[in-house]
């Protein structure tokens, strides 16, 4: 078995492994105790489909640079999370965005000119192998069983999320709606040294106030607006991360910090 060539793989994933029912027959399915993979991760990407139920939890920011992508903040630095212990267990109910839920699993092609997506795996995460008694992947018949299909089902919405996403966010630069975001946060107890993080980007109020009348009552129609809303509506959450942070003890020396 081969794994696809890959110059350059996702955020989580290791090595990626078509699956298939000729090398993986007798493969069964073994999930883990714990999303490890979340373990230290402080930025996940999160599609517009979801900023409703992730504004809730999370500041959703873009990704700084070009091709921005919107992520939520799970930290507010590099290597810190504060949901997710060191075994990889939520402590405490928060919607968990879809692109660490698809985990082991990604659609990819297979080579740049493929014109379908196969489904892939990461055989590094130790969920899908031949030992344990966990639910087999295929049938007797080397037909789909419900984990794959579950799998294919899920990665083929996530892919289609991430093109309206990817829509939204070329609204967003087209109308040049997205700036270098910065926040300043103290400390109560040390309000001389403020916290001061960028390396993000976030919609400017000004130019979205300045916006069109005819884009706007697109926007408004389409949903657009709502999404952008909900993100600067989410930006509130940097204090109650920031917050979480203090009261684990995991801040760094108060200074310029990259939040994304």
């Amino acid at each position: 078995m081969a794994s696809a060539p890959q110059p350059t793989l996702p955020l989580f994933y290791n090595d990626l492994m078509p699956l298939n029912s000729r090398d993986h027959a007798n493969y069964k399915l073994n999930p883990p105790s714990g999303m490890t993979w979340l373990v230290n991760q402080h930025a996940v990407p999160v599609t517009t489909d979801e900023f409703i139920q992730a504004q809730r939890h999370f500041p959703i920011v873009f990704s700084a640079g070009e091709g921005s992508v919107p992520l939520a903040l799970m930290g507010l630095n590099e290597g810190v999370n504060t949901f997710f212990n060191e075994e990889g267990k939520l402590e405490e109910d928060i919607y968990i965005p879809a692109y660490a839920r698809r985990y082991p699993y990604l659609l990819a092609r297979l080579t740049p000119d493929a014109q379908e997506m196969s489904l892939c795996f990461d055989p590094s995460a130790g969920m899908l192998g031949e030992s344990g008694e966990g639910e087999p992947l295929f049938d007797a018949e080397g037909k789909p069983a419900a984990p794959i299909q579950g799998a294919l089902d899920f990665c083929e919405k996530f892919e289609e999320a991430g093109a309206r996403t990817q829509a939204f966010v070329k609204e967003l630069e087209d109308k040049g709606l997205l700036m270098d975001g910065e926040v300043a946060i103290t400390r109560n107890d040390d309000p001389e040294k403020p916290y001061i993080y960028r390396g993000f980007k976030m919609v400017d109020q000004d130019k979205l106030r300045d916006l069109d009348a005819e884009t706007a009552k697109l926007w408004t129609g389409n949903g657009i607006m709502a999404l952008i809303f909900a993100h600067l509506f989410s930006m509130d959450m940097m204090r109650i991360i920031f917050g979480r942070q203090v009261g684990k003890g995991m801040m760094p020396e108060a200074t310029e910090q990259p939040a994304a």
